[in-house]
């Protein structure tokens, strides 16, 4: 029989199987992050499916969660690089690594975002595989294991590490605490063993990788990648039936467990006052009482499509002129990683790109696309979900994309449609979706015209449809899924 997954049944097994272990989160980003403004410290939570599923498992079971710090409050807070957050409820420990500039610059904008991302992302964008940078890789991904160790010394522990830039964190921690159990969640695609073998570092980093105790990803795609990887470059007994690689007498499970968002969470928040508030305020503010509302919101990087998506909609109102005065199409999005070369000049691209689409199709006061660069809190941007009647998703390339489940999620009137790249994994569920080859801006200008022209009856049913899928596949039954198959001392 299926297991119904929810906060309560997840936290109930983790008590029932682990409640004499400790447990401890490691990933780059900080799940809370102590900034100053107007001379105060403001303390917000992260966004991001992850954090959604572990801080409620982390209050609960006291645990720890080491990270970097990345605001300019978090040291005047920290007392023996720790702090105690929510600050609402203090109820588990933040262990902060400290980074010096040249381990940031050789660690996160180095080997992890120069070499990692662009060789798992099939985008196109030659990676940069310094060896000055893997070296500083290992140095940091070193100094969270002996964080890490520093917490859990003497203790049994399950220790849940999150992505690419931590993949050698369990060989390090191994070597010396060979009882931790170690799980590695890879947010990003693996790639084809052609894409994989040109990294000179892959026997190393699997090697890394097959110490920990699980590693996950997102679709089974992925899963049998990495295995492919595995089967061509190390001496390692692979088991696909039972999803598992012995090496070196060790047993990883490689399974894949796709992420997903908190539904009823979204979906109650879509119908709160202050959403409903919010929503209306940015009516007025853009001027969008009249026109059909189109969104995307995504970091301002190469591997979302945003250039070809705002082509697409160039390509659309050149086929469809009536749609000039119609319609808006609203991107969201923050500039990232911008000390890198391909960031800045994917940032002037898309800027000038913007201001052409405009100049060639505004007529009167209107203008075709609203590009917004400002910082949204979560309920904005639920806000817009709710007012969207479409949203663009058309990455490149994509682990999953929870932009799209966060758009679904967020329509309780199911009034709304979802264009959704092929190469997301969430394509695999969603099926629902208007599916597009981003790299085909002309498939996904028609895509865009269906679903603005779509008949009301059609597009609620397309858009239950896609409710009732994110629904039974929520965030917990993500991680309750992870919980359930943690292997234990034999």
């Amino acid at each position: 029989m299926l297991r119904a997954w929810s906060k309560k049944t997840v936290l109930d097994l983790l008590k029932k199987r682990f409640s004499d272990y400790s447990f401890v989160v490691a990933s780059n980003r900080q799940p809370y992050v102590h900034k100053l403004f107007r001379g105060k410290i403001e303390c917000s939570r992260g966004p991001g499916g992850v954090i959604t599923a572990l801080d409620p498992i982390m209050r609960e079971l006291k645990g720890t969660w080491v990270c970097c710090s990345s605001g300019d409050g978090d040291k005047l807070v920290a007392k023996n690089a720790k702090v105690k957050v929510p600050p609402e409820n203090p109820s588990y420990d933040l262990r902060y690594i400290w980074l010096s500039k040249e381990e940031n610059l050789g660690y996160y904008y180095g080997y992890s975002n120069q070499g990692l991302w662009p060789l798992s992302h099939l985008v196109f964008v030659q990676p940069d595989f310094s060896n000055e940078h893997w070296k500083i890789y290992k140095q940091v991904n070193k100094k969270f294991a002996q964080n890490i160790n520093k917490e859990i010394k003497g203790k049994k522990a399950i220790v849940f590490v999150q992505d690419y830039h931590l993949a050698l964190v369990s060989k390090y921690l191994k070597e010396i605490n060979p009882e931790a159990i170690t799980l590695m969640f890879w947010h990003i695609p693996w790639p084809t063993y052609d894409v994989f073998r040109i990294l000179p570092q892959k026997q190393e980093l699997l090697d890394g990788l097959l110490s920990y105790d699980m590693i996950g990803f997102h679709i089974n795609y992925f899963c049998n990648n990495f295995f492919d990887a595995v089967a061509n470059e190390i001496e390692a007994k692979i088991n696909k039936e039972r999803q598992l690689v012995v090496y070196k007498g060790r047993k990883s499970l490689v399974r894949a467990y796709p992420i997903s968002v908190d539904f009823d969470g979204i979906n109650k928040t879509a119908q709160s006052p202050k959403v409903e508030e919010l929503a209306k305020s940015l009516y007025e503010e853009f001027g969008l009482k009249n026109y059909k509302v189109v969104v995307g919101l995504d970091r301002i990087d190469y591997t979302k499509g945003i250039v070809e998506r705002i082509q697409a909609v160039d390509k659309l109102l050149d086929k469809y002129p009536e749609l000039k005065e119609k319609m808006v199409f609203i991107q969201m999005g923050e500039i990232s990683r911008i000390h890198l070369s391909q960031y800045k000049q994917l940032n002037e691209t898309v800027n000038a790109l913007v201001e052409e689409v405009n100049f060639k199709h505004s007529q009167n006061s209107w203008k075709p696309i609203v590009f917004l660069r400002r910082h949204l809190n979560f309920e904005e941007v639920v806000a817009f979900y709710k007012i969207a009647d479409t949203c663009i998703v058309t990455s490149l390339h994509d682990g999953m994309n929870l932009v799209a489940k966060e758009f679904v999620s967020a329509k309780a009137d199911d009034k709304g449609a979802l264009v959704l790249s092929r190469f997301t994994g969430a394509s695999r569920e969603l099926r629902e979706a208007f599916l597009v080859n981003p790299y085909n801006t002309e498939e996904t200008s028609e895509a865009i015209y269906k679903a603005l022209t779509l008949n009301d009856l059609a597009r609620k049913k397309r858009m239950r449809k896609l409710r009732q899928i994110v629904q039974r596949n929520d965030i917990w039954k993500w991680i309750g899924q992870i919980v359930s198959e943690i292997p234990q001392e034999e």
